[in-house]
Order: structure tokens, then C-alpha cells, then sequence
């Protein structure tokens, strides 16, 4: 338990020696320190006041009158319990007049706390470095002398410091518990830590152990190697972690190591083929700080045989001449971080004994590359066996149904397609029959396919190259068979923004100009347009626009100003993005001026730039005409109608 001291500050008015009758206010005792937590009670003395009452501040915060007590009209004594601020000024003040009577400042200083020692063996028999720590709120203008006393039934022992650790000369002997305690001091005040007992066997932190890593079939051997292994019982934790491209994935292993059943050996089961793992190890004695972590070794584990999935898939092809099928077999290649030399051989055989083969060499075992082949087959259903050799001797091998040309297998139906930040999300509907799982491949270009197994009617095809068209199929499995595969409506992982637009030309008039564009695809997966945005301005006028819908390639520009300068650019906006034409100049006519250029309209109400020839029916009718003019020519008066064209002026 914590007892707490009460301290008392005076604050005294001495008089001064002018006159009887003159009473006058001083302080006394400034500057004051006092342990954290204890009580303080801080006296005035008010006789330079009278009859005048007095109150109290804290750091210029008043503090409640409750806290303070008058003992007669000439003391005040005020009582702060459980004082922690660090550095606080107490001021006495006149009721009425306000002014500061007396004040003090209050510095708390605490006792050091915490301590922690450890013992540490650069020997393996026995420790010989001895250093305690602790910690000690404190902010002091005051250097601080620290003095650690240790204890034991027969010996003590000091270490000096000026900072919150210390090493001993001398290490405390084994199987003895000792005492330690820490004294504070500086020239103001003292102050000792609470007594901390501790037994050497639970701080004495033992040095790392040396270990060695070894590959076996399936697993990895870590052997430890520690002088104190042989005497003590110990715990020791094995980190072991894999390179990741994100990174690395730790794990940890626990265990218990005792001199007596000799085990010294740790095994790591839980280990991927071909991977390069890194071991290190730490070890400490009941109770005790672990020892620093062992030398790091990284070891390549070996190729498990009951880990190789070979995921073989084929395509098919539409049957060519005489009913050949040629058919691409695919699957997941032994990664070349395994040691060794790895071959592939691929046998065809056909479902019906007797069937005639179309290629008299595709039924022998034939040598592959590492993750592809193309055999031919003929129309009737075969198995194609895939066999991976490992340094001459068999590793594994699997097999795949190739369906008979028009043979009727269950397929499934309504596949649905959508896209999601550049991943293809697919759902479909099941056949009638029981399946196992389903193959789902795709491809953008045709030569290079991906496949995965899925269990599911449903799954989302993840890295996938941006702005390509990929064709995707879904195929049901059964136990020895495959279903027919069904094709998705084509797909793009992403799009692009919109195709690239071209002003073709600007018919300018004195109020107005017609711009028309055109557009050309660039990729194949360019975003759809939803409008035209036609942007344009004078060269010191703020911008305009004019918007019209995607079926458009023309807009005019109206209440333009005449003979001025303009600039215009289109820009196509889509859902993915958008696209401008580069800017195109004109400059309108002046003010009632004419185009040079003159249109006529053909007797079939069709308008057509006069004097170009063009041959028409000629057909009396009315003198006069009333037609829809083109939105740039505003007014049409007829000019002859004897001649096979009438001319639109403006």
C-alpha cells in the first residue's frame, strides 16, 4: 500500500519596518517538489488585505473554494489531494481587488517503475551480462542519478547510471533469487523505486540456436543445435515462410524440447512442392525472454508426388478432310523450380476397338512441350492419356474424354456474361444430369488458352489482359466423361473510350456553320457513343456547346457572329470515356454575306451542288416550290424552272 505525505507550504507576509501599522504580503518557500500523488496544503497569509477574503488558482484556473479553508481572518490554507501535474503555479489572490497576494510553484517528481532485468550468456554454461531498465516519467531541469541496489541472501551490489538502464559488473549466481530497487536523486529531492523481486532462470535470455535445413520428399528437417538444449528444458519456435510476389506468408512452429528424450529435430510438413523456403529459430527457458533469432537458411523443398494436378483440358476443332479432328491438349506444366528433367508424352485411344486411325503416328506415346500439344483424332469418341516422366520415371499421368463427332451429350444453356473493373463475371443454367463440376476455358486470340475446374453454375475469370474480345466456353464433367461445351456470346474485359472522330467539314455562313464528322473504329473494344458534344468559341470568348445524340454526325452552330474567327472540336462521350477531334478553324462570312457555293434542287427533291451534271426526268409542275431546306440554307427562290434544276439562293 502507498502512503501518502502531507506537505505544507507557507506563504508568509513579514512586515515591513516603515511603519506600525503598515501590514504588507510576501511568499516564502517557492519552488517546491513533492512526489507524485501525495498531498499538498499551501497557507496565506492575508493580513495586507483585511477584512478582504481571498481565493485560489491553479495555472490561472480557479479552483473551488471547497478545497480551501480560512483558519482565522488572517490564514487560508488550502488542501490539493493526490497532486499529479507535473509543474503547477498556486496563486493566493484578494477577493475584491483580484491582484495576486503570494504564489508558489509545485514540482511533482515520481518514483522509477517498471523494472525489468535480464540476464544474458555470451558463455553457454553460465550468463555473464547483467542489465536492468525501467522507466521514470520524468521531465526534469535537474540531473537525475540513478542508483540500482541489488540483493541476494549473501551479496549486494550497486550500479550507478545517468540514464534509465545499467549493467552490472557481475552477473547473480543461478538458483538464487535476488532483490532490486532503484533510487532517484538530484539535488532537490529522492526518491526509491518499490523493491522488485526476480529469479535468474526466468531473465536469463540464452543465445540463439544454430540450425540446419534439409529437403526431404516431402517435408522440410530443421536440426538445433544449442549448448543449453543439453541441460535445460526449453521452448523454441521454428518461423518458416515462402516468397510470395506480394510478398512473404509466415508461419510458426511450437514446440518443447527436453534433454532427457534427446530430441533436438523439427519437421515442417505442411510445405508446397518447389519452393524456396526460409527457416530461422528462437528458443528461451521456462518463464525467460526468448533468445534472439537463430541465422536465417532457405532451403528449395522437393517435388511431392501426391501434390502433382495436372489439370489437363483439350479443344476441339471442327473435322477437316476424310473426318480428321485435331485436337489441342493443354495442361498445368511442372513449375521449373523443380530439379530434375521433366518429359511429357501424350497417348490417343480410341473408345471403339477396331477403329481405323487417320493418323497412323497419333496413337504412339508422343513427346510434348511443357504445357501443350496438338494431336489429330478421328470422328469417333477416344481418351487422350497425358503421362509427365521425372528423370526417366513416371510421376503421374491423366486422362480426358474426346467426344465422337456429333455424339448427343448434355451441354448447359443460358450463359451470362458481364464485366466488372476488367474481370469477366459468368453465370449459367445446368443440364438435367448429374455433373461433377464444369471446365470453363477462354481465349482472345485462339493460341493461347486458360482454363479452371469449377464446381459451381457460376465464377468470375480474374486476370485477364484489358481491351480484348475473349471467347468463352463452359463444359459440364462427369465422372469418366465430358459434356459438349457451350460458347458465350463474345466479351470484352474492359473498354476503351470512344473511337476516334475527325471533323470532315465546317459550311460557314455570316450567323451560323454546319460541322459535320466522321468516326473510325481503332479497337475492338471501343465504348459505345451515347452523344456528340460539339465544342466552340472565338479566340478571346468563353466556350459553347452544342449536344446532339449518337445517330448524328452534323450539328449546327447558330447565332454565331459574322466575319469572326472560330475554333471547333467534337468530342465523342461514352460510359468508359471519351474522345475529342483536334480543333478545326473557320471564320464566318460577313454580315448578309453569300455562299459561293450554289445548291440546286433536282426534280426528284434531291439537292445537289449546281452545274454538277446528274440526269433527271424533266416534269411540269407549279411555278413555285416550297421545300425543307438543309439547316444551313435558310431561303430558296426559284430561279428557273424550264432547266432541269432549280437554284437555291440564299
Amino acid at each position: 500500500m502507498y502512503s501518502f505525505s502531507a506537505l505544507y507550504i507557507l506563504i508568509v507576509i513579514p512586515a515591513i519596518c516603515e511603519g506600525d501599522n503598515e501590514k504588507t504580503c510576501n511568499v516564502i518557500n517557492k519552488n517546491r517538489y513533492v512526489e507524485l500523488g501525495s498531498d499538498v496544503k499551501i497557507m496565506c497569509q492575508s493580513l495586507c488585505i483585511l477584512p478582504d477574503k481571498t481565493y485560489w488558482t491553479l495555472n490561472n484556473d480557479l479552483i473551488d473554494d471547497r478545497l480551501s479553508e480560512t483558519i482565522n481572518s488572517s490564514y487560508t490554507v488550502l488542501s490539493l489531494r493526490n497532486f499529479t501535474t507535473q509543474s503547477a503555479t498556486v496563486q493566493c489572490h484578494g477577493f475584491v481587488t483580484g491582484h495576486v497576494i503570494g504564489g508558489t510553484t509545485i514540482r511533482t517528481y515520481a518514483k522509477p517503475s517498471k523494472i525489468s532485468c535480464i540476464l544474458q550468456n555470451p558463455i553457454w554454461y553460465s550468463p555473464t551480462d547483467f542489465s536492468c531498465n525501467w522507466e521514470h516519467k520524468m521531465s526534469s531541469s535537474l540531473e537525475i542519478t540513478y542508483t540500482v541496489h541489488r540483493k541476494c541472501a549473501f551479496y549486494s551490489e550497486n550500479c550507478t547510471s545517468k540514464t534509465t538502464s545499467c549493467t552490472f559488473k557481475m552477473a547473480p549466481l543461478l538458483g538464487k533469487n535476488f532483490s532490486i530497487t532503484v533510487r532517484a536523486s538530484t539535488t532537490a529531492w529522492e526518491v526509491v523505486s518499490d523493491t522488485y523481486e526476480f529469479d535468474p532462470y526466468h531473465i536469463w535470455k540464452i543465445t540463439a540456436p544454430e540450425i540446419q535445413v534439409t529437403a526431404l520428399s516431402d517435408q522440410l528437417l530443421v536440426e538445433l543445435n544449442q549448448r543449453q538444449l543439453e541441460h535445460h528444458q526449453v521452448h523454441c519456435q521454428v518461423e518458416y515462410n515462402k516468397s510470395l510476389s506480394g510478398g512473404t506468408q509466415e508461419q510458426l512452429l511450437n514446440i518443447v524440447i527436453n534433454p532427457l528424450d534427446g530430441r533436438k529435430n523439427v519437421t515442417i510438413e505442411e510445405v508446397e512442392s518447389c519452393t524456396d523456403y526460409t527457416v530461422s529459430a528462437r528458443c528461451a527457458l521456462d518463464k525467460a525472454p526468448w533468445s534472439d533469432w537463430s541465422q536465417k537458411k532457405t532451403v528449395l523443398s522437393q517435388l511431392k508426388k501426391s501434390t502433382v494436378k495436372l489439370g489437363l483440358w483439350r479443344k476441339l476443332a471442327d473435322p477437316g478432310k476424310n473426318g480428321v479432328r485435331k485436337v489441342y491438349v493443354m495442361w498445368t506444366e511442372i513449375p521449373s523450380s523443380c530439379k530434375g528433367e521433366f518429359y511429357y508424352t501424350i497417348d490417343v485411344t480410341p473408345y471403339k476397338k477396331y477403329t481405323p486411325l487417320v493418323d497412323e503416328n497419333y496413337h504412339t506415346d508422343a513427346f510434348c512441350n511443357a504445357s501443350a500439344c496438338d494431336v489429330n483424332v478421328g470422328p469417333d469418341a477416344h481418351s487422350i492419356t497425358l503421362t509427365v516422366l521425372h528423370n526417366g520415371n513416371p510421376l503421374g499421368n491423366e486422362s480426358i474424354y474426346v467426344p465422337a463427332f456429333g455424339e448427343s451429350l448434355p451441354q448447359v444453356k443460358h450463359i451470362q456474361t458481364s464485366t466488372h473493373e476488367g474481370d469477366i463475371v459468368l453465370r449459367w443454367q445446368a443440364p438435367v444430369e448429374n455433373v461433377s463440376g464444369y471446365m470453363v476455358d477462354w481465349t482472345h486470340d485462339g493460341k493461347k488458352h486458360y482454363w479452371k475446374e469449377n464446381k459451381y453454375t457460376n465464377t468470375t475469370l480474374y486476370d485477364l489482359e484489358d481491351f480484348k474480345q475473349y471467347n468463352v466456353t463452359v463444359t459440364p464433367l462427369f465422372d469418366d466423361k465430358t459434356g459438349l461445351g457451350t460458347q458465350a456470346i463474345q466479351i470484352c474485359s474492359r473498354e476503351r473510350v470512344p473511337e476516334t472522330i475527325s471533323i470532315s467539314e465546317v459550311l460557314a455562313e455570316d450567323r451560323s456553320a454546319l460541322v459535320t464528322w466522321n468516326k473510325e473504329s481503332q479497337f475492338q473494344c471501343s465504348g459505345g457513343v451515347v452523344n456528340y458534344a460539339v465544342f466552340y468559341r472565338t479566340e478571346k470568348g468563353s466556350q459553347l456547346n452544342v449536344t446532339v445524340d449518337s445517330t448524328k454526325r452534323e450539328a449546327l452552330l447558330e447565332d454565331l457572329k459574322p466575319a469572326t474567327k472560330y475554333s471547333v472540336h467534337v468530342m465523342a462521350i461514352a460510359l468508359t470515356g471519351n474522345s475529342s477531334s483536334i480543333d478545326r478553324y473557320f471564320e464566318t462570312k460577313r454580315y448578309g454575306g453569300r455562299s459561293s457555293q450554289r445548291w440546286c434542287l433536282t426534280l426528284d427533291s434531291v439537292l445537289w451542288p449546281c452545274g454538277l451534271p446528274r440526269v433527271i426526268k424533266r416534269s411540269p409542275s407549279h411555278s413555285i416550290i416550297h421545300l425543307k431546306a438543309r439547316p444551313s440554307l435558310r431561303r430558296f427562290t426559284l430561279v428557273s424552272w424550264t432547266s432541269l434544276q432549280v437554284a437555291l439562293l440564299h
